[in-house]
């Protein structure tokens, strides 16, 4: 590859990165999803990943702040979720 099909594929790869985080996907989901769908590297992404990390330090660890509340929200909605599920299997058993 010459350097400017490098340059061109890394921007690809970092183009594909930003729409997985669109889909707020972790960096792990984001290697996964481009390795089985765009046949990218997991190598590959991680490395662009792990640069576009360190250009947006604040946009990342914003990101990762709102991954992890909605990571708790959803906890929290299934906890609840189950507790009602089990009160209307108790309140059917009675």
């Amino acid at each position: 590859m010459g350097d400017s099909s490098s340059a061109s594929y890394i921007r690809m790869v970092q183009h594909l990165i930003e729409k997985c985080l669109i889909f707020h996907m972790s960096k792990e989901e984001c290697m996964e999803a481009l390795s089985s769908h765009a046949n990218i590297k997991p190598v590959i992404t991680s490395t662009v990943w792990k640069e576009l990390e360190k250009e947006n330090k604040e946009f990342f660890e914003a990101y990762s702040r709102s991954r992890e509340d909605r990571v708790s929200e959803m906890e929290t909605r299934q906890m609840i979720e189950k507790l009602i599920a089990d009160s209307s299997a108790k309140d059917s058993d009675d």
